[in-house]
């Protein structure tokens, strides 16, 4: 009998199920609010309720996962810019990906959990570092390129990003032109003059 060591790692069959209930919550609580049931997500998902609850004991447990597995699913998108593109541009391509593409769906199951007053900080405490020290390296592969004033911080990134969100959500018509005039702004001048002070506050609040 095993007394120590790591947990069992899960089978094929499970890590399936936890992911298709993953997929199948995110959804969900993305279009329809963080009221749909646990029973209703999974029959949805295409497996028993007690498989629901065997991985996640609590609805904020839930909650909570879905966070961080997709928080994971961006950053591994954001990294695989980095790695199979042109470094240089994977910033300004992050950011238009997250604005006109993933942004959406992300931002309205963020507001959704909002409303519901949940703490998403609390439920996936993980999730802002990972997704905050992305920026900082797409960031800082951007400065190194020369595509990205000097002065541009990780946080400002972040707004930005929030920006181009909320244009995607209110003002689709022109979404797309408006995430090109913000990315525009990001790049160096040609006198250099909006760059000449190196940003000191890159570190994440």
């Amino acid at each position: 009998m095993q007394l120590t060591g790591n947990p069992r790692p899960l089978r094929a069959d499970a890590i399936h199920n936890r992911e298709a209930v993953l997929e199948t919550a995110y959804q969900s609580f993305a279009a329809e609010g963080l009221s749909v049931p646990i029973d209703e997500i999974a029959r949805r998902a295409g497996v028993g309720a007690g498989t629901v609850y065997r991985h996640f004991p609590t609805k904020n447990a839930l909650f909570g996962a879905v966070i961080d597995h997709r928080l994971k699913q961006i950053v591994t998108a954001g990294r695989n810019l980095l790695d199979d593109g042109d470094p240089g541009h994977a910033l300004s391509e992050f950011i238009r990906a997250m604005a006109l593409h993933w942004g959406a769906r992300d931002l309205g199951l963020a507001q959704t959990i909002a409303g519901d007053g949940i703490d998403i900080y609390t439920l996936a405490p993980e999730a802002e570092a990972r997704f905050m020290g992305l920026l900082g390296e797409l960031l800082a592969a951007a400065k190194q390129s020369g595509t990205a004033r000097a002065d541009l911080t990780v946080r400002e990134v972040k707004a930005i990003i929030v920006a181009c969100q909320a244009a995607q959500i209110h003002t689709p018509d022109v979404a797309d032109r408006v995430t090109t005039l913000i990315l525009a702004g990001l790049r160096p001048s040609a006198s250099g003059q909006n760059d000449e002070t190196t940003a000191t506050s890159d570190t994440p609040v």
